[in-house]
């Protein structure tokens, strides 16, 4: 996907339909982990890494980073990050950059994210930021973990910027701040009671953790898989299929824009195309898709 070349492509949608046709359900947990810049996500995500390692897991990183405005690329890259897994086998780290993607995501991230899927245990997807522009992540994984720093806002704060919505497990991270890191945990939970009336069938979890110190690592693995074995119990084939249209339909109008949309009918009716039918592949979709817009253009 990072090769933009047309048959390159074309031959990368069909290997990618592929393999996501022939991925078991459910596979491994996917993991997405967002949160404002300096909460401490990767520190938390080496820790993470280091206890299943310990526990026999293997783990797959995808790392999605701010791009470089002179060259496009990711501005920081795989050797400042899970240092402590540098050599290990069982670890494979991808960095990549966000380029012109408001959600935080490439659009390579979904494949790469899928390859790891096909040989490791557990799978980490980490975003570029915080807000409502990261919902990217929370269609494109199973369980989003926001990761929050102590002293980042009060309550309303919180509810303004738009974090209480979509994630699944709320990590403070930080804790050896002691009463500032208890506080922001309050705030959270308070304004989680606020922002999901009369939601019950899974309440998002608020733990304290310090990836400095592996303090509460074990009680975060033990609040994603508790969240997992909600959704195989619930809805995950769901959440994945609606993660998949919605990639399709973003990755559409990112290629063709509102233009080349028009020529099907515009977003509003592709989003009901996609919806229609159950999608095999979310990579044969684009690629249908595609083919449809590209030829309507040529006889516009």
């Amino acid at each position: 996907m990072d090769d933009a070349r047309p048959e390159r492509r074309a031959a990368a949608l069909e290997l990618l339909e592929a393999l996501e046709r022939g991925l078991p359900f459910p596979g491994p947990p996917r993991v997405g982990l967002t949160g404002a810049p300096g909460a401490g996500k990767s520190t938390l995500l080496d820790a993470l890494v280091r206890t299943l390692r310990e526990r026999g897991e293997s783990v797959g990183v995808v790392a999605v980073d701010p791009s470089s405005r002179r060259s496009g690329g990711a501005l920081l890259g795989d050797r400042i990050r899970l240092r402590s897994r540098a050599s290990d086998e069982g670890v494979f780290f991808r960095s990549m950059a966000a380029r012109e993607r408001l959600g935080g995501l490439a659009e390579a991230t979904r494949a790469s994210m899928l390859v790891l899927c096909a040989v490791f245990d557990r799978v980490f997807v980490e975003t570029v930021g915080v807000g409502q522009s990261e919902s990217d992540v929370s269609s494109l994984t199973d369980t989003t973990v926001y990761v929050a720093q102590p002293g980042a806002g009060d309550m309303l704060q919180f509810m303004k910027a738009g974090v209480l919505e979509l994630p699944d497990v709320f990590a403070v991270n930080k804790s050896d701040l002691g009463a500032m890191a208890a506080r922001t945990a309050s705030e959270l939970a308070a304004g989680l009671g606020l922002s999901q009336p009369g939601q019950t069938d899974w309440t998002p979890p608020v733990l304290q953790v310090s990836a400095r110190d592996a303090r509460g690592i074990d009680a975060l693995l033990d609040a994603l898989d508790a969240h997992r074995d909600h959704l195989e119990a619930s809805a995950l084939a769901e959440r994945r299929a609606a993660g998949a249209r919605d990639w399709a339909l973003e990755t559409l109008c990112l290629r063709y824009g509102s233009f080349g949309l028009a020529a099907i009918g515009g977003r509003a009716a592709l989003a009901e195309r996609l919806a229609a039918e159950p999608l095999p592949s979310a990579f044969a979709a684009v690629r249908s898709l595609g083919t449809e817009i590209e030829e309507a253009l040529r006889k516009a």
